[in-house]
């Protein structure tokens, strides 16, 4: 049998033209006792700063309904072996509940402990560069090393969404993704296997959208709060100057959370977003994993590494190194032409074309082939 308090605690989100803060409002106006909203008459009720009378009148008329609502959901998150976590327990995430827009309830699938001692949410363009999905795959190579207990936040999008996902369950951290419907989807589909290792690896899925709720566009822009609230600090990795992962660092800059984000060059269109971002101080530059651990002055627990290992090399000291050796004298060589030149794996020798390439040695151009930058 559902507790009851739950079934308040959830029919209080299902009221007409009551949001999460309206929402709060109301807890809080009655001691955190959500039975009483429901027992409140209409006098009552509107003489609640934010409510007056045509709210009051809403909740009237739609509390029977947001009850019988509730009850349905609950026994769906049960029948589904759901969490559900309401502003009033205990371990609700303490970031969440700092937020004045934090949800009064919201639905998780996995075992995901959302209070771990370091939480990052990492964002950025649904149309990824090969700059960006490097950026991203280095970036939690490193953090795993760093910071091993790290929980990643994400919003299981296209593009660098999915790219963080995949690498911190590839790296062994938790990862959350936030949804913008309800649990008994997944959207995209495409992610799905993604979605089920990020739960077996100790992640989750969550979302504060009752179930039968498809994914609108609205409700992308609604759950970006979620992926703000939950982390001490938000990551761009790369964006445009529109998109949702600029909704997400504003919201979290008005949470007063840290924003971070990586550089690119002036021309690229999917730098603009991040450029923006470090001009308008609304986000720190960084180039590192290092960065961001001191910047939020985290305990280092790093692994022993080599120096190439424990950053990403934005400046390359070896100008003569064998690689660069490789493709001097060529107008521009293939990746795959380049392993088997160096007898090195391309899964190995991506990441020294990277450094390199960031450090202005290289170029990388169209067809997976490179050529020197001087």
């Amino acid at each position: 049998m559902v507790e009851d308090n739950r079934i308040y605690l959830t029919g209080l989100t299902m009221l007409k033209g009551i949001g999460d803060t309206l929402a709060r409002q109301l807890l809080q106006y009655f001691g955190n006792e959500a039975e009483k909203v429901f027992a409140a008459k209409k006098q009552t009720l509107e003489k609640i700063p934010g409510i007056g009378a045509i709210k009051a009148e809403a909740i009237i008329q739609s509390k029977a309904e947001a009850l019988r609502n509730a009850e349905q959901e609950l026994a769906f998150v049960e029948k589904k072996k759901l969490r559900l976590f309401s502003i009033t327990d205990e371990d609700y995430p303490v970031r969440l509940r700092e937020c004045p827009d934090a949800p009064i309830v919201f639905y998780c699938k996995g075992s995901a402990d959302l209070n771990v001692p370091y939480v990052l949410s990492i964002v950025g363009t649904r149309n990824a560069t090969d700059y960006g999905e490097k950026l991203t795959v280095l970036f939690l190579k490193e953090l795993s090393e760093m910071i091993p207990g790290l929980l990643v936040v994400s919003g299981l999008a296209y593009g660098i969404d999915i790219c963080a996902h995949r690498n911190a369950v590839k790296f062994g951290l938790p990862t959350v993704g936030v949804l913008a419907h309800g649990l008994d989807r997944l959207y995209p589909s495409l992610h799905r296997k993604t979605a089920i290792e990020m739960i077996e690896q100790g992640g989750a899925l969550l979302t504060d959208f009752v179930s039968g709720t498809t994914p609108e566009r609205e409700n992308f822009l609604q759950r970006n709060r979620l992926i703000a609230g939950l982390s001490d600090a938000t990551i761009v990795v790369e964006s445009a100057k529109k998109g949702g992962a600029l909704v997400t660092a504003d919201i979290a800059f008005s949470y007063g959370r840290e924003v971070y984000s990586f550089p690119g060059r002036v021309d690229d269109h999917y730098s603009e977003g991040c450029n923006w971002l470090i001009q308008t101080n609304k986000a720190g530059l960084i180039t590192s994993a290092r960065d961001i651990v001191e910047a939020l002055n985290w305990d280092l627990k790093e692994k022993k590494t080599t120096p190439q290992q424990s950053r990403l090399a934005f400046a390359d000291d070896r100008p003569q190194s064998p690689v660069l050796d490789a493709i001097a004298g060529k107008k521009q060589i293939q990746i795959n032409e380049l392993s088997l030149l160096l007898d090195i794996p391309v899964n190995q020798l991506s990441p020294l074309l990277f450094e390199l390439e960031l450090a202005g040695h290289i170029q990388a151009i169209p067809g997976g082939a490179y050529r020197l930058n001087f």
